[in-house]
């Protein structure tokens, strides 16, 4: 059973609720301040992964490839404009800007990858129950600043972590310490990427660079072939 994926994502819908009631509380001239907070603690989380990962990259110059390409790929899909116009429909306010961030923060992450693995084949579920700990002060904050929408993050992270769990056995040979580092790395720029845009700083529309996460495991993929 996924037991560390069924708290994980009921940590999320709690902290959702919670951060949303809370968020009755606040006063309209105290939003900014919220919004300011969650935009330094993503920023200060996405650089704080990329200088832990980046000294043992093995690829210095692949993911500078990796968001290079995965951007040019999802602006040419259209990833964030889709995914605004969806999350306008359950909301006016900017929804698809802190679900977005959620996203990222919720299931990009060693805890929320590896986690499941070690689930599935020894019965570990302390990596899960520690990235539920987080992930419930984490959506409790953002449910606190963007609202109960961020309750939304718990079903894609059950997919997400789900089919991680059902292929834990092809994945724990393929996804080395070295992908791994790869993977943080860029996801560290994407959640930097989303508190500079909450920030409003530049808009850097974080969802256009989500195919850059798929480079990396293409390459490794790729090389394994050539190599044999």
């Amino acid at each position: 059973m996924m037991i560390g994926t069924i708290v994980n994502t009921s940590t999320i819908l709690i902290g959702s609720v919670v951060g949303s009631l809370l968020r009755k509380g606040v006063k309209p001239q105290y939003q900014d301040v919220l919004f300011n907070s969650m935009g330094l603690a993503a920023a200060g989380l996405g650089i704080n992964a990329i200088v832990q990962n980046m000294p043992n990259s093995v690829y210095p110059v692949l993911f500078i490839a990796s968001l290079a390409i995965g951007s040019l790929v999802g602006n040419i899909l259209d990833i964030d404009r889709r995914f605004q116009s969806l999350t306008g429909r359950f909301s006016s306010s900017n929804l698809g800007e802190g679900l977005s961030t959620a996203i990222l923060l919720f299931c990009i992450g060693t805890l929320s990858i590896v986690g499941p693995i070690q689930s599935a084949l020894y019965g570990d579920h302390t990596y899960l129950l520690t990235n539920a700990t987080l992930d419930l002060v984490t959506s409790a904050v953002l449910a606190s600043t963007y609202g109960i929408g961020i309750a939304l993050a718990a079903p894609i992270l059950f997919c997400w972590q789900g089919a991680i769990y059902l292929f834990a056995g092809f994945l724990s040979e393929f996804l080395t310490d070295a992908l791994m580092c790869e993977i943080s790395v860029i996801g560290g720029f994407l959640i930097a990427s989303s508190g500079i845009g909450i920030l409003k700083i530049k808009d850097l529309k974080t969802l256009n660079m989500l195919p850059s996460l798929l480079v990396p495991p293409l390459f490794f993929a790729l090389k394994a072939l050539i190599l044999g």
